[in-house]
């Protein structure tokens, strides 16, 4: 049977993270978070980043132990159970085909402004979209990797230019004003935790990556801290130039920032990069799902199909082309609203199984282990930071609205049932 090829080193690996963390996310939250937490929404991001950090330290200790493309679906299974295992696995493949429609439609968007006399409907430029990265993550993970080194260095660059624009504004505001009080401040930071998910991702590229025991977890805690420090100096800029109040009702807040700024044509220039990083975190989510989907089904004898490799480009072709249809076919709605709240839900619950299996990992093993990344501060044998990811992650859960704590319970749902239907 043909397998992945090993192409990633720790360049592409840590830019394949930075690239989804720092994706559509920013361009398009910071408004909807500063509504909510005023001039202080920078504080929100680094609550935000916290959360990611502890569940990030997990995921590294993990990765360090098992090379696997289908991540959590793996760390569950061998530490917990493999029902728990499938569901979790279940999960984060439905969040990332729902993200990628609604990406594809934010980025068609976009498209849409930028190209107005283009007008064939948002739903069939996303669904060509999806068609394109598809058959770039077909084609090789080579290829896609180093179109995301260039979308990432031009997403950078649109968050740099950004901060830049706000370094003689810094100091205009009050940093701390909170209009909804400190409860505001968490409730942006349940919100914004869409912005920093991707970092997982790179577990998926396991076997796609050399060396991937000691690759991945450096990628892993290099891509959220790069993202973390952009993060919070692009906040404090916007808000800088920018009012909370005005950013909060922009469709495009940073390309408003850019605007207020520098002009008319300082819109156009974000708004070109934004449809780049709309189009780079399309990319990245489509391979994610593919490669978590490819993983998975190789335990599963009534999903062996979803696992082939093609023995010409050595991708999960088969996994590929039902990752495409799936989200094109979430595209088809035209506008998922929420997305964001959703997918953090799917999120949250995934990383309190996540840090719930390393503490049960700790507990269980007889030796230390010490041949790769441990996550650092235990008490006997329990990581302090995977029980602060834990609760701290509950804590966030429990921020978002309770619809939306409804429909995760019942996505949870809904993978128990497939996983009998597949066992």
């Amino acid at each position: 049977m043909s397998k992945l090829k090993r192409d990633l080193g720790l360049f592409e690996t840590t830019l394949m993270g930075v690239g989804i963390i720092l994706g559509a996310g920013i361009y398009v939250l910071i408004g909807a978070a500063a509504g909510i937490a005023g001039n202080s929404v920078w504080l929100s991001f680094v609550i935000a980043s916290i959360v990611a950090i502890f569940t990030g330290l997990s995921y590294a200790e993990f990765s360090s132990r098992f090379s696997d493309d289908s991540g959590e679906y793996e760390y569950v299974k061998k530490t917990i159970s493999e029902r728990l295992g499938f569901i979790v696995g279940w999960m984060m493949v439905f969040t990332l085909l729902i993200s990628a429609a609604a990406v594809a439609l934010g980025f068609a968007g976009y498209f849409a402004r930028l190209f107005p006399s283009f007008n064939v409907g948002v739903v069939i430029i996303a669904a060509t979209t999806i068609i394109i990265f598809s058959l770039i993550s077909y084609w090789g993970i080579k290829q896609a990797a180093w179109l995301n080194v260039l979308f990432t260095f031009l997403e950078t660059f649109g968050l740099l230019f950004i901060i830049y624009l706000g370094l003689n504004k810094i100091g205009s505001v009050d940093y701390l004003d909170m209009p909804l009080g400190f409860e505001g401040v968490l409730s942006a930071s349940a919100l914004v935790f869409f912005a920093f998910i991707g970092f997982e991702t790179i577990v998926k590229l396991s076997e796609e990556t050399r060396t991937p025991k000691k690759t991945v977890p450096r990628a892993i805690l290099l891509s959220i801290l790069i993202s973390t420090v952009i993060y919070i100096l692009v906040a404090i800029s916007a808000v800088s130039i920018l009012s909370w109040d005005k950013l909060a009702v922009s469709t495009a807040p940073l390309a408003d920032v850019a605007a207020v700024a520098l002009g008319s044509y300082a819109f156009l220039a974000l708004s070109i990069i934004a449809l780049f990083s709309t189009g780079n975190t399309i990319l990245i989510i489509l391979i994610g799902a593919s490669r978590q989907i490819y993983g998975i089904c190789k335990n599963y004898p009534k999903l062996k199909n979803l696992s082939k490799v093609s023995s010409w480009r050595k991708t999960p072709h088969i996994a590929v082309l039902f990752t495409a249809i799936a989200a094109i076919a979430f595209s088809l709605i035209g506008k998922i609203g929420t997305v964001a709240e959703m997918t953090n839900f799917a999120v949250f619950a995934t990383f309190i199984l996540i840090n719930t299996a390393l503490i049960s990992l700790r507990l269980k093993e007889k030796k230390p282990f010490t041949k790769g990344f441990r996550a650092p501060f235990s008490i006997k044998k329990v990581p302090i930071t995977a029980v602060l990811g834990l609760f701290s992650s509950l804590f966030l859960m429990f921020q978002l609205p309770m619809f939306v704590i409804l429909s995760g319970i019942g996505l949870l749902a809904g993978g128990t049932v497939i996983h009998k239907l597949v066992s």
